[in-house]
């Protein structure tokens, strides 16, 4: 099947290492489209909980996908969360396609896009980690549980549920801190003239046009591959929530070049696209100096 083009692609909070992580389906995904720029908005890997016992083949060909989509031409941005923040050390380093930063602004179509994870908003996280820590081991288990739960409602031929969902629902608590995080990514955007803003963290898929006294911005969310199995896509200078539980497309498969190749060939093929483009464009210089100057060029003696 055909893969979708579409201009920028969005994901976040995917969890990698964790028991909640939808790995396959995240392929699958993955291997549907071809997006010339692909954001990955934080907590892809989830270091916080990460343990030799438990990291499975899935999760490792999720990595391997997103490295060979660069070595491919794909522009990628690794956008650090808090569960992968031991990466934020890493920022600003490029390595071919691939790119670590804290945030990132693009220019699409004339308007200003600020993406960021948005854990400096939650006070949990940056006043007590701890705390933080050991509510995502708490999340990872109701995740286990719920997927036990479903897996009965599945065989009773009764539709699934979602425990963490309708927990956050019911507390007041949760709604309002969703609301304020909303309200505060969009204050700031608006301050700095983006149009839009565009997060992860709260695995809340979304996109809205928020209006306030200072004055407009679209928020949007990018959701979570835990629960929602979403992403953000933009493409004829609009945005929409992709949602593939909803998706009818056929199954994709891994990409045969990725069963072959193991991790450190592709690392070595992002880079290698890069070099050549690069002596290209010294021949291209080299062969224009020598046109000016009366001599043939340098490429067409070699030919």
């Amino acid at each position: 099947m055909k893969k979708r083009k579409i201009e920028v692609a969005v994901i976040s909070d995917v969890h990698l290492g964790t028991y909640g992580c939808h790995a396959d389906e995240l392929i699958a995904y993955l291997n549907s489209i071809q997006p010339k720029r692909l954001v990955l908005n934080g907590d892809i890997i989830d270091i916080w909980q990460f343990s030799k016992r438990y990291f499975p083949s899935s999760h490792m060909k999720v990595l391997r996908k997103i490295i060979g989509m660069a070595s491919k031409g794909t522009e990628v941005f690794y956008i650090t969360g808090n569960h992968d923040e031991m990466l934020r050390k890493f920022s600003g380093t490029s390595m071919g396609n691939l790119h670590i930063l804290d945030k990132l602004v693009l220019k699409l179509d004339g308007k200003k896009a600020w993406f960021f994870h948005g854990d400096i908003f939650d006070s949990s996280v940056t006043n007590a980690k701890w705390l933080a820590k050991l509510g995502g081991r708490g999340y990872d288990l109701l995740i286990l549980i719920n997927r036990a739960a479903n897996w009965c409602l599945s065989k009773l031929g009764k539709e699934r549920y979602s425990l963490s969902k309708k927990i956050k629902d019911s507390v007041k608590g949760a709604l309002k801190y969703i609301s304020n995080f909303e309200k505060s990514a969009v204050d700031i955007a608006i301050e700095n003239g983006y149009n839009y803003v565009i997060c992860g963290h709260i695995h809340q898929p979304k996109k809205e046009l928020l209006i306030t006294k200072k004055g407009k911005c679209t928020y949007l969310n990018s959701g979570d591959w835990v629960e929602n199995l979403t992403a953000l896509e933009y493409s004829f200078k609009r945005w929409k929530i992709y949602r593939y539980n909803q998706d009818k497309l056929l199954p994709f498969f891994i990409d045969e070049d990725l069963k072959e190749m193991d991790i450190h060939e592709l690392v070595a093929s992002i880079t290698a696209k890069k070099e050549q483009e690069k002596a290209k464009g010294k021949q291209a210089e080299k062969d224009q100096k020598n046109t000016k100057g009366g001599k043939a060029p340098l490429s067409e003696g070699l030919l």
